[in-house]
């Protein structure tokens, strides 16, 4: 292995550490803030969900953040089985999408975590509701996180990355 590609590997391994690390601290401020624990949460986490589009790195770095810091607040297993699949699965399409208008980047992790999070509330936490309220009021957080505040700091994390 070249100099060169050692030096690319640990790169991208210290971008996903960093990545991994602001997702687990945002989601605590959220948490601490009681924003995550709501009828519409809103994890201020979730705005990192278009950094695939920058980088690579954001794919392990947004999965491992949200085993972390699902497992650090509490969540159970399921939760933090299925709520992590989902954000792996959002962060590859958004990767995908890279070359797209970056106003489609928060539909992955919008859909995904609508379609996933309804069912892990009603069978893991037993939260009594109709699957169509809580994947409303899912995708209401959701697009608050991803599709406001993670389309809002684009530009920022577009310079910083570069």
């Amino acid at each position: 292995m070249s100099e060169d590609r050692k030096i690319s590997a640990a790169v991208f391994v210290a971008h996903g550490g960093v990545i991994a690390a602001l997702y687990v601290v945002f989601t605590l401020i959220a948490n601490a803030f009681g924003m995550a624990d709501q009828a519409i949460q809103v994890r201020i986490s979730e705005a990192l969900t278009v950094l695939p589009a920058l980088t690579p790195a954001a794919i392990p770095g947004l999965f491992v953040g949200c085993i972390v810091s699902n497992t650090i607040i509490g969540a159970v297993l399921p939760d933090i089985i299925f709520g992590s699949l989902a954000t792996l699965v959002a962060a590859i399409i958004t990767r995908a999408l890279r070359n797209k208008s970056r106003f489609l980047l928060p539909i992955p992790p919008i859909l995904a975590n609508t379609i996933v999070v309804p069912f892990v509330l009603r069978y893991a936490y037993g939260v009594e509701g109709t699957l169509v309220y809580m994947a409303l009021t899912v995708f209401i957080g959701e697009f608050i996180s991803c599709g406001i505040l993670g389309l809002l700091l684009f530009p920022f994390f577009k310079k910083v990355i570069k």
